[in-house]
């Protein structure tokens, strides 16, 4: 878990104190009575985003095409009374539980034909229709609730608030809007509706700085900048918007006002160390929302998210989360999802610390949907000191996450992502020990007794089950094969592997490569948990066997690039003694493998 640093200002120095009395008409110093009371110490600044956010966006609403939804056409659920409404309705039934964030998405600025409207400035301006009382006014029934604002704006300068080049730019005698953007009007953002800022004129940060105290004066909290590159469907020069981000970072602190930056949507991995530096949190994939006749569905896209948030997992923590998109379990039948679905979206939201931000009408939410979005204990995971859980096990369609707490015990998720009833175990080797656990289940809040060595579950299709495991057995011990030492075969070579354990991994696993370990000594026959390390730029399979055996198809979840290595589980059936064990790449290509570590005991 990374942590973030903050600076406290220091408490002034005390300094002497001489007071002039006026005796006889002669100025005389006089010492002071007493010494000046030292001010207290100034209470630390509130990291921004020092937990996961828990809250609403208007978005997945104004997207949907259920009925009644969008009255006046496509994105037109976005009004002042609606926001009003979803705001009483979360101060009422969310508030307690956390949820403080009423986020207003794309179209405050646009009429119901989506042309929108500016100032003076080139800076977006309500519509009048939309919002009636103006964006402070909104802002400030929000606060009233004891809750906070969020706002919405697409990166660069909209193509719209160009004009002619001559609007003026606030605070920023002789800038204007044709001095901020290059000269051949290169356009950015996800859907090419901006001009790309030059932010080499200083033009262009004045105007970041304007928009900024813009937000901050009307009182807003949040700032979703959405259509960022590397990113967002876009590559290349044009579509890197890394200097907006840093701009924005800069102007927001400035404002005087904390604002939480939040960057959309499926953000470029290989920049996540500007999205860390310069944000609070980073949508890491497509829009959750399936555009259709429900607000999202299974198959597009919530079930993306178990193959693709692996790979940015170590990356979040206090100052900046990994942002798996709104999550819809509330309505029921306007969800678009079962049952089941409803409880695997929203336990993987919360074990992998994502934040916990519904685009669901607060105003009709069912009993099952007001139970999963309220459950403490739920909620308790997603906002304590944990790492984000992640996969212990290959990405197959049964899988288990797991994330060590820092009193000892476990948080393990089973997920059955198959479309037909399935079990799935979580074998307490795959979390580092044997023997006795005590099992609590917790969506149900119930207390499940003592297992040994296992707990198996039959789940449903896309179904899950959520425990916190506090182990009462032994560590394991195990034994280290580097996957250099076997025999490889093949396309399969050694490679230099500056993260990997001893400095190389076997590469070129591709159609028929294979690398081979011999002699894994163990004890006793039986199914062990090898823990495999290796490393993969893309999710991909490899074939798993022993001793010759039959060979069982493993998909490993992506590391995020080449030079990254994480680790799952397989099991593996082994003979007492020595055996031999082979990662074969089959007709396709495989991950390259650093090292095996086998169970000394079962």
């Amino acid at each position: 878990m990374r942590s973030s640093s903050y600076s406290v200002m220091p408490a002034r120095a005390l300094r002497a104190v001489v007071v002039l009395a006026l005796t006889a008409g002669v100025t005389t110093a006089v010492p002071a009575a007493r010494a000046e009371t030292p001010e207290p110490p100034a209470a630390p600044t509130p990291i921004v985003a020092a937990k996961p956010y828990l809250g609403w966006t208007s978005w997945t609403m104004q997207s949907s095409k259920y009925p009644g939804l969008n009255p006046k056409g496509d994105y037109s659920y976005l009004s002042e009374a609606n926001v009003a409404k979803q705001t009483d309705a979360m101060a009422a039934k969310l508030k307690n539980h956390g949820y403080e964030y009423v986020n207003i998405d794309a179209g405050w600025w646009m009429d119901w034909s989506w042309k929108p409207r500016y100032d003076e400035y080139g800076r977006q301006k309500a519509d009048p229709e939309r919002f009636p009382s103006g964006m402070k006014a909104v802002a400030d029934r929000i606060h009233a609730r004891g809750l906070k604002a969020g706002i919405y704006l697409p990166v660069g300068l909209e193509k719209g608030a160009y004009g002619d080049g001559r609007t003026p730019i606030r605070n920023a005698d002789g800038c204007t809007t044709g001095d901020i953007v290059h000269g051949d009007l290169r356009t950015t953002n996800g859907w090419d509706s901006a001009y790309k800022i030059d932010f080499s004129d200083p033009c262009a940060q004045k105007y970041i700085d304007s928009q900024a105290q813009l937000f901050a004066d009307w009182g807003y909290d949040f700032l979703k900048l959405d259509g960022v590159g590397p990113g967002s469907a876009k590559s290349g020069d044009n579509y890197n918007n890394v200097a907006d981000v840093a701009a924005w970072q800069k102007a927001i602190g400035a404002a005087g006002r904390p604002i939480h930056l939040e960057l959309s949507w499926s953000l470029d991995r290989g920049h996540v160390g500007d999205w860390k530096k310069y944000s609070n949190g980073w949508r890491i994939d497509t829009d959750v929302e399936c555009y259709c006749n429900t607000l999202v569905s299974w198959e597009n896209s919530v079930d993306d998210r178990w193959d693709d948030a692996p790979a940015w997992i170590d990356h979040a923590g206090p100052g900046g989360w990994n942002d798996l998109d709104s999550l819809n379990v509330g309505n029921g039948e306007m969800d678009g999802l079962t049952k089941a679905e409803r409880q695997s979206y929203a336990t993987l939201w919360a074990i992998a610390k994502s934040p916990l931000f519904t685009g669901d009408d607060l105003t009709r939410l069912d009993s099952y949907g007001l139970s999963l979005l309220t459950n403490r204990e739920v909620i308790a995971i997603n906002q304590s000191s944990a790492p984000p859980a992640e996969p212990v096990t290959a990405s197959d369609p049964q899988q288990v996450w797991a994330a060590k707490n820092p009193d000892g015990t476990y948080t393990v998720a089973l997920f059955n992502l198959s479309d037909a009833p399935a079990a799935v175990t979580a074998n307490w080797p795959t979390l580092g020990f044997k023997g006795k656990a005590s099992v609590r289940d917790v969506w149900n809040r119930e207390n499940l007794g003592t297992h040994t060595d296992k707990i198996t579950q039959a789940l449903p299709a896309h179904g899950s089950r959520l425990f916190t495991v506090t182990p009462r057995g032994t560590n394991l011990a195990w034994t280290a094969h580097e996957a250099e030492a076997g025999t490889l075969s093949g396309n399969a070579s050694v490679a230099d592997c500056a993260a990997c354990s001893g400095g190389r991994k076997v590469g070129n696993l591709y159609v028929g490569g294979k690398v081979t370990l011999d002699d894994v000594v163990v004890p006793e026959p039986g199914t062990y948990q090898l823990k495999v390390a290796y490393v993969s730029g893309d999710s991909r399979s490899v074939l798993v066997s022993a001793n010759a055996g039959g060979a069982t198809s493993h998909r490993f979840p992506a590391t995020g690039d080449w030079g990254t290595v994480n680790s799952v589980h397989v099991p593996v059936r082994l003979k007492a003694g020595a055996n031999t064990i082979t990662f074969d790449s089959g007709t396709g290509y495989a991950p390259d493998i650093d090292r095996i570590d086998v169970q000394k005991s079962l």
